[in-house]
């Protein structure tokens, strides 16, 4: 790899010299620049820079570019100029770039201003998670944490507003085309290439540096996101401006419309090609995809759709974070210590995702109800959703394999408890 980064810059290679001689060829111009091969370590090379009247010294990279850092370069040329600029900035501004993120203009003229969300979402609730509730009435709280789900439902109902859900910015390195300013602090993004990271949600272009300091205020932009399956779940709803992802709603109203006396309902697989075509529909047509009895008679193609939504988020609806919670929580005995474990573990997940887990335990609590049609019990539908559902952070195939009873479990005892979890 070396050799072939070499064949490229033969004119700036000068073989096997010490950092004496490096220095000594260098000294007559800022900015000149050689290649050498070490002489502890032949077979590694260096990238010996003239700055500031001094020889500075780097070890030198390729695997298909030129690296000393994290930018990789076409050239050595690029690399050099790129780091030239990189060097006078830092060296000449260095006080400055320090105080960059004190004063930032982000809250004044920038992105919460070209970004302020339509005057009617002004006055929505931010989303206050049912499971965090705390009850003032005493020992009287016990009764009204135990409400039916249809008095919850009815409650829900009212509160039918899209929540104000918070999201972390996506950032990426990015390349900018010409000059640019950072949105944060509204300074100049210097350099040939990588000069900050760009939201990939929402396009938010800011320093790497700056992006430390911007709060989870990202507002997706559909033109950044393009499709719908393989999406992360809050990203999603809040690019679409809905409570759930509208895959999730519209399988589900779908399903229960003319689906729910299906026998083996969730258990039976559709074929995978047409499952596939749902897909597709979703990612291409977003809430305006046809998923209706006239394309898809069979409702195991629905169910199967529902089911790969569920596997393709890159965040597992029960998250990694808040795993190990719900595992431990299946391992308790005692009922009512079990259900609190529960609970505890319910707090762990994002708004976004403790709501359409919400929403889906009540529609599996409701296919519970036709079980003597659809032959589908509780158990039978964990078995089918544990593994969808959630998805073991650790490597070890051994424990992940361990867990899956477990995991079946935490689903059925949702289903089961779903008017008083939620």
């Amino acid at each position: 790899m070396a050799v072939l980064c070499l064949e490229n810059n033969r004119r700036g290679f000068h073989g096997m010299i010490s950092r004496e001689e490096a220095d000594q060829l260098l000294s007559v111009a800022e900015g000149s620049y050689l290649i050498r091969e070490s002489q502890r370590q032949p077979g590694t090379y260096t990238l010996a820079l003239r700055f500031g009247s001094q020889t500075r010294n780097f070890r030198l990279y390729y695997d298909g570019k030129h690296f000393v850092g994290e930018k990789r370069f076409e050239s050595i040329h690029d690399l050099v100029t790129d780091g030239l600029i990189t060097l006078y900035i830092e060296t000449k501004a260095a006080e400055y770039i320090a105080k960059m993120t004190i004063n930032p203009i982000y809250e004044h003229i920038g992105y919460t201003t070209l970004n302020r969300e339509p005057a009617y979402q002004k006055h929505m609730p931010v989303l206050k998670e049912t499971h965090d509730e705390r009850d003032s009435t005493g020992q009287d709280g016990v009764s009204e944490k135990r409400l039916t789900s249809l008095v919850r439902r009815a409650t829900l109902k009212e509160n039918e507003q899209i929540p104000k859900y918070e999201k972390v910015h996506n950032f990426k390195v990015h390349t900018f085309r010409g000059p640019h300013w950072c949105e944060y602090c509204a300074n100049f993004m210097w350099g040939l290439i990588a000069q900050g990271v760009k939201c990939a949600d929402c396009g938010l272009n800011v320093h790497k540096q700056c992006s430390k300091m911007v709060p989870n205020d990202c507002k997706p932009d559909l033109k950044h996101v393009k499709k719908v399956y393989s999406c992360d779940l809050t990203t999603l709803v809040k690019a679409h401006i809905t409570k759930r992802p509208m895959v999730v709603d519209m399988c589900i109203r779908e399903i229960e419309s003319r689906g729910l006396n299906s026998e083996g309902l969730y258990r039976v697989s559709g074929f995978s090609d047409l499952i596939e075509d749902v897909k597709m529909a979703f990612d291409r047509d977003g809430e305006k995809a046809d998923i209706s009895v006239n394309m898809y008679e069979d409702i195991n193609i629905i169910t199967g759709a529902l089911k790969l939504y569920f596997r393709d988020l890159p965040i597992p609806l029960i998250t990694y974070d808040a795993y190990p919670k719900f595992i431990e929580s299946a391992k308790i005995m005692d009922p009512d210590e079990q259900l609190e474990a529960l609970h505890e573990a319910l707090r762990l997940l994002p708004p976004a995702h403790c709501e359409t887990l919400r929403y889906l335990m009540a529609h599996l609590k409701r296919v519970t109800l036709h079980e003597k049609e659809n032959l589908m019990n509780a158990e039978n539908l964990g078995i089918v959703f544990g593994p969808t559902l959630m998805r073991s952070p650790e490597l070890d195939a051994m424990a992940a394999l361990n867990d899956i009873r477990y995991q079946r479990l935490v689903v059925e005892l949702l289903i089961k408890n779903e008017d008083i979890l939620f």
